[in-house]
């Protein structure tokens, strides 16, 4: 017997104290890293894109990922990704917590 599943998660969450930080030069690069992060992990990514103070990732999910600690590390990898990279004037920090929504 085979399982199937299809559990698609929208992601949301803002950069700390919703400064709007996330500058067009370099959102792209950005996403390219987050989706390796995504893949690396199992999961599919179907969507990413954001606004100057947040982002957006849609993934279709395996049930054995724990969303939580998938989040952890697109959060805490991105975040040192970006300052390594020197993209913002000053530290860039994610916010604390996310949105999850299923569909």
């Amino acid at each position: 017997m085979s399982t199937y599943s299809q559990i698609y998660i929208q992601i949301v969450f803002a950069v700390k104290n919703r400064e709007a930080q996330i500058t067009h030069e370099w959102e792209e690069e950005l996403y390219k890293y987050i989706t390796g992060i995504v893949q690396n992990k199992g999961q599919k990514i179907v969507a990413i894109n954001g606004m100057p103070d947040h982002i957006h990732i849609f993934i279709g999910m395996k049930p054995s990922c724990c969303l939580s600690d998938l989040v952890r590390e697109i959060k805490k990898s991105s975040n040192s990704f970006i300052n390594e990279k020197g993209f913002c004037k000053y530290k860039f920090e994610w916010q604390e917590g996310f949105g999850a929504f299923s569909y």
